[in-house]
């Protein structure tokens, strides 16, 4: 008895929907978010790219600041940095640096002779160290302090009180000299005025030197500093008692003693960051 082969089934059908169209309609898969037209991962994007240019940016900073500070000063910074100085120099300088104890003068023949300080004014007040005609063209002009020594010659026969009036700068201090006005003889025998208050000492040989007894005054400038002075007798003779004509040989060592302290006090010196009075 023969058997027939069995018939081949057919395949399974595969697991999921069934080909063709699908039955019903298909929902889209969820759309990512956007800020401004962008994605996340391109925000990311954004924020590092932001990032490395600021770090770009500020190691230039760092960078030019670092040459700036580790740099060679200029020629025009080094100058502003001289006429500071210069300016603050009253300030700074101990009073015995402004006026040493002794200054040197020249007389008849070339010979030289020293003048010796008796004191120093511990007052530095502009409309106290000068009179008030004076006192007002120097304030008009920023005066900020006016110092004051007396010395007296080798004889200790003339007494001459030097002033150190400091100002802002020395334009300032140019226009201040040039509107001193002229002196003259006051009619109540006050000596020559408007001019620098003189400055006694008891004890010294300009224990008698007062007002009453400015002979002679001179002024001149050296920076931003106007120099002043008067001179008189250490007897302290008023000045009414001396004829106007009279000679002014006896005072020849005050405008020496003012350019004595004028020339250190004003002159420019290249910055040197080691010393104090130096800011760098």
């Amino acid at each position: 008895m023969a058997f027939l082969p069995p018939e081949p089934r057919p395949p399974a059908p595969l697991a999921g929907p069934p080909y063709g169209p699908p039955a019903g309609p298909v929902s889209a898969p969820p759309a990512r978010g956007t800020v401004l037209g962008l994605h996340s991962r391109q925000w990311m994007v954004v924020a590092l790219v932001l990032g490395c240019c600021y770090l770009a940016f500020s190691a230039v900073g760092i960078g030019g600041a670092w040459v700036t500070l580790n740099r060679e000063p200029t020629n025009a910074e080094l100058q502003r940095a001289a006429n500071a100085e210069v300016a603050r120099r009253w300030r700074a300088w101990p009073a015995g640096r402004i006026f040493p104890e002794r200054l040197a003068y020249e007389v008849d023949g070339g010979r030289s002779e020293f003048a010796s300080r008796l004191g120093i004014s511990g007052d530095s007040r502009c409309e106290s160290g000068v009179d008030v005609e004076l006192g007002a063209v120097l304030r008009r002009h920023g005066c900020r302090a006016v110092l004051r020594a007396t010395y007296a010659d080798a004889l200790q026969g003339v007494v001459v009180t030097v002033g150190v009036a400091a100002f802002p700068d020395p334009w300032k201090a140019d226009a201040a000299f040039r509107e001193i006005p002229a002196s003259t003889r006051s009619k109540g025998g006050q000596g020559v005025r408007p001019a620098l208050r003189a400055l006694a000492f008891p004890g010294t040989a300009a224990a008698r030197f007062t007002d009453l007894a400015r002979q002679d005054r001179t002024s001149d400038r050296g920076g931003p500093y106007v120099v002043l002075t008067v001179s008189g007798q250490a007897d302290g003779r008023p000045a009414a008692a001396v004829p106007e004509d009279r000679p002014d040989e006896p005072f020849l060592p005050a405008p020496q003693l003012a350019r004595a302290v004028a020339k250190p006090l004003s002159v420019t010196a290249l910055p040197d960051c080691s010393k104090r009075e130096w800011r760098c």
